[in-house]
């Protein structure tokens, strides 16, 4: 009897010791791997995510705090998520591909002057080598817009741009970029809901600007 409860002890404290290491090595994990959105935003966009946060001055009499401000879902436009090039004259397919750019991860942040809204949509991608062999450096053409959904959709507003990538000989590069500059003006309460930011490749954008007529 006096061995069983020796041996009933035993088994309590080895227990109570092992649920103790769990709960060290929870405790010191959780912080890393439970990385918040916060900092996920703050390294897309350049930022330190251990940079201390900046005081924020009060919201004028009648505007709404930054937190509150409406900013839209931002998404990849159906059928713009990659962008394939191939060898000279020939379609971007099997051994003709000389590189393929995807995007991988997007992210936003509005501000609200007295013009309207401005805001910065970070994307993050991916270049990868063809079999046909890329470039040293290669242009991705991008496109980001914000739409009223709905019936009927309505582009509010949409810019192009470009962004170049710098290829390694491992085939595999990534990129980044920022548009600071997207501009519209703020939707009413009713509609605000519907609008979203469209981001995706958009081969035009390498198209070069019509030139203006030459004067007489």
């Amino acid at each position: 009897m006096v061995q069983e409860l020796r041996s009933s002890r035993t088994r309590l404290r080895r227990g109570a010791a092992v649920v103790l290491a769990l709960s060290v090595g929870l405790a010191s994990v959780s912080p890393v791997a439970a990385q918040s959105l916060t900092d996920r935003f703050k390294s897309l966009f350049g930022g330190k995510s251990d940079e201390p946060a900046e005081a924020k001055p009060a919201p004028a009499p009648g505007q709404p705090a930054e937190d509150d401000l409406d900013c839209p879902q931002v998404t990849v436009r159906a059928g713009a998520s990659t962008y394939a090039v191939g060898a000279s004259g020939k379609p971007a397919v099997g051994n003709d591909i000389r590189f393929q750019a995807s995007i991988t991860k997007m992210a936003r942040e509005c501000s609200r002057s007295s013009a309207g809204i401005t805001a910065r949509i970070g994307i993050q991608g991916r270049v990868i080598a063809g079999p046909a062999g890329a470039p040293a450096s290669v242009e991705v053409p991008l496109r980001i817009a914000v739409v009223q959904g709905g019936i009927g959709e309505k582009v509010i507003a949409s810019k192009a741009y470009r962004t170049t990538v710098a290829m390694s000989e491992g085939g595999s590069v990534p990129f980044t970029f920022v548009a600071e500059d997207l501009a519209y003006p703020v939707p009413a309460p009713a509609v605000a809901d519907a609008y979203i930011f469209y981001v995706g490749f958009d081969p035009q954008a390498l198209s070069p600007e019509p030139k203006g007529r030459k004067k007489k």
